[in-house]
């Protein structure tokens, strides 16, 4: 989606649910990396993280955008636009709008790494997030020789 079909996607959503313009300016931030979008109070404008929409849908990011919309207009008119405001919550529900935007899905998460090693002689066990050089070090218990036996990578 181009920068120009979402800001008409916001004006298109702001007057179609808050019967209230969009006079600002909403556009894509790569950068953003835990939320789905911001309201900026400053400059009144809105970023939208791109990775919603592309993993998640159109719909995902009309929630998103609905919700933004909830603290813009709410801010504009010095009404409570905070999460904890009355104010908020009633508009939220009353145009349909999620409180919190859904996680992205796991496989874009980073991946857990584990690896899991093994005494020879008696068979205590360890777990590393990092790996280790299994001819450096030894057990800690008996002494004995290590050797890995999960390379979860």
């Amino acid at each position: 989606m181009k920068e120009e079909e979402l800001q008409a996607l916001v004006e298109s959503i702001s007057i179609d649910s808050f019967q209230k313009p969009f006079l600002h300016k909403a556009y894509f931030n790569d950068r953003l990396r835990t939320t789905g979008g911001r309201y900026l109070l400053q400059e009144h404008h809105i970023e939208l993280n791109r990775k919603y929409y592309d993993e998640l849908g159109i719909q995902e990011l009309i929630s998103i955008i609905k919700h933004e919309l909830c603290h813009y207009h709410l801010h504009l008119e010095n009404k409570g636009y905070q999460h904890r405001d009355q104010d908020f919550k009633q508009l939220l529900h009353k145009v349909g709008a999620p409180r919190h935007c859904a996680h992205l899905p796991s496989s874009r998460q980073k991946q857990k790494r584990e690896y899991l090693y093994q005494c020879n002689q008696c068979d205590q066990r360890y777990v590393r997030k990092k790996r280790m050089n299994i001819n450096k070090y030894v057990c800690g218990r008996c002494r004995g020789k290590i050797h890995m036996i999960l390379n979860n990578e």
